[in-house]
């Protein structure tokens, strides 16, 4: 007689094997029928010639990033950004120890490498000031005194999640630098963390615009009412899309979305690649005049550089209107600018990185006496202490990033910003994964990483023996060239 346990063992093992048996046979169904469904389709080549086993290409594919970043490539190889550049990145968001032991891992002789030059007697503690405030748009009837030189990019709601831009908004307040609301429009959960303001008008005009696309002034006057709107900012261009507008998928225009842009909900919002009502110097100096006279707050563009044959014709515009019609700042986006989507071609090969096109403006505005009328803002991979310390040598007033913040948000450059699918909830709008992000902890990260990146720049501008990063100038870095030597960045880029 076979004892009750002996019996269940018996069944439960029945039981499994037919559940095993069903699976197989099942597989075996379902492999078959894919295999017919390939062998007579026509729009793939290999799923033809090898049906079933060829989809494994394409699922090696879709894997190959993930492995790559995770086992296969070194800590200076990745791209956009490599992993101890992301790694910096993590570490300052949360506060823990950012130190190295042995020797650095950084080939030396790569061009594009910068080199701070340090002096023989570095500024001591006690001698250094802490960065003081700069004053942009002096002519404005509200000025803005930008407290700090590091700050947060645009990036729109909608391209952002709800909760990263109030994650970023509320870290942004603690930090005391600003948030720039990308191309999207100003949104409740832009104000709602109580941080100073850039409100950004891109080419659609989203938020600002009438039932044309057109400005708007009577909704232009209704942003600049927030005390927290400190500046607003015409998009030109951006850096990995240069003359392409905004592209912000349909699944991701909710009635939220469609309402602060004003437009369509459920339908995709293609930008035009330019404003159409500016088409010359004059209009753009026209169009920073008119924002500037409805709001009274400081107005400037934001652009990438490609020709720069016109910056004379355009400096000499300025001059001859009066400096107080100059716009109030510039920023300079890098070819190498990140976004949520872009073509291939533009983020590949359009305009130029921010090295050349940097020192190339900040000379054109000294030869023509206007340096110290319009404030310059560096954007495009300043996520580190070294490449915003080298935007300051350049002759930077200010740098931005977006793509920083996100890494001090918990992006993990799984490359789906374009998709509704981003693991990390940072640029979905799936409730699912927008779980993860909770604002109240991301905010303290993002203090955090503005807190160590303004401290270790300053690190740097003493070892080069200033009391402060904005008194760093060109003399004190160097950059390696093809020949693998290093030029200091004032005989390369000689100041006019």
């Amino acid at each position: 007689m076979i004892d009750p346990v002996s019996s269940f063992a018996i069944n439960f093992v029945a039981i499994l094997g037919g559940i095993l048996l069903l699976i197989v046979i099942g597989g075996l169904i379902i492999g078959l029928i894919i295999y017919q469904i390939d062998k007579h389709q026509t729009k793939q080549t290999i799923r033809r010639n090898y049906p079933l086993f060829g989809r494994f290409r394409y699922v090696f594919e879709h894997l190959g990033e993930f492995f790559r970043q995770y086992f296969f490539a070194m800590d200076r190889e990745e791209m956009p950004f490599n992993r101890a550049q992301r790694s910096w990145c993590y570490r300052a968001a949360k506060d823990i120890d950012n130190t190295i032991a042995f020797g650095s891992s950084r080939d030396l002789r790569i061009p594009g490498t910068y080199f701070f030059l340090n002096c023989p007697f570095p500024t001591l503690k006690e001698d250094a000031v802490k960065n003081q405030p700069l004053r942009i748009g002096p002519h404005c009837r509200q000025p803005f005194d930008a407290k700090s030189f590091f700050n947060i990019s645009g990036m729109s709601y909608g391209a952002l999640s709800k909760p990263a831009v109030q994650a970023l908004s509320r870290g942004a307040r603690e930090a005391g630098c600003w948030m720039n609301t990308g191309e999207g429009g100003l949104s409740p959960y832009h104000l709602e963390g109580g941080c100073d303001i850039v409100c950004q008008i891109g080419t659609a005009k989203y938020g600002v615009r009438d039932q044309q696309g057109m400005l708007n002034d009577e909704k232009l006057k209704e942003k600049a009412a927030h005390e927290q709107v400190k500046m607003f900012e015409i998009k030109l261009s951006q850096g990995a899309k240069p003359g392409k507008g905004g592209m912000l998928p349909a699944e991701k225009v909710s009635a939220d979305i469609a309402a602060i842009r004003g437009i369509p909900e459920g339908q995709a919002s293609i930008s035009p690649n330019r404003h159409p009502d500016i088409a010359s110097i004059d209009d753009l100096l026209d169009m920073v005049s008119h924002i500037r006279e409805v709001t009274g707050k400081p107005v400037g563009f934001k652009l990438v550089l490609g020709s720069t044959d016109w910056l004379d014709e355009f400096c000499e515009r300025m001059v001859s209107r009066g400096i107080e019609e100059a716009p109030d700042f510039i920023t300079l986006d890098s070819s190498d600018g990140g976004t949520g989507a872009a073509p291939m071609p533009l983020m590949d090969s359009v305009g130029l990185p921010l090295r050349e096109s940097l020192p190339a403006l900040v000379n054109k505005l000294i030869m023509h006496g206007l340096r110290d009328r319009v404030r310059v803002v560096a954007s495009g991979k300043c996520i580190n202490p070294t490449d915003v310390a080298a935007a300051l040598c350049m002759g930077a007033d200010f740098c931005v990033s977006a793509r920083g913040f996100m890494f001090a948000l918990g992006c993990i450059q799984a490359l789906q910003c374009n998709k509704n699918t981003c693991p990390t909830g940072i640029t979905t709008h799936d409730k699912d994964l927008q779980r993860g992000l909770v604002p109240e902890n991301k905010s303290v990260r993002v203090t955090n990483y503005h807190r160590h990146l303004a401290n270790e720049v300053e690190m740097i501008a003493h070892s080069c023996g200033v009391s402060e990063p904005r008194k760093l100038k060109r003399k004190h870095a160097a950059i390696v060239i093809d020949s693998g030597r290093s030029v200091p960045l004032d005989i390369l880029y000689p100041e006019m």
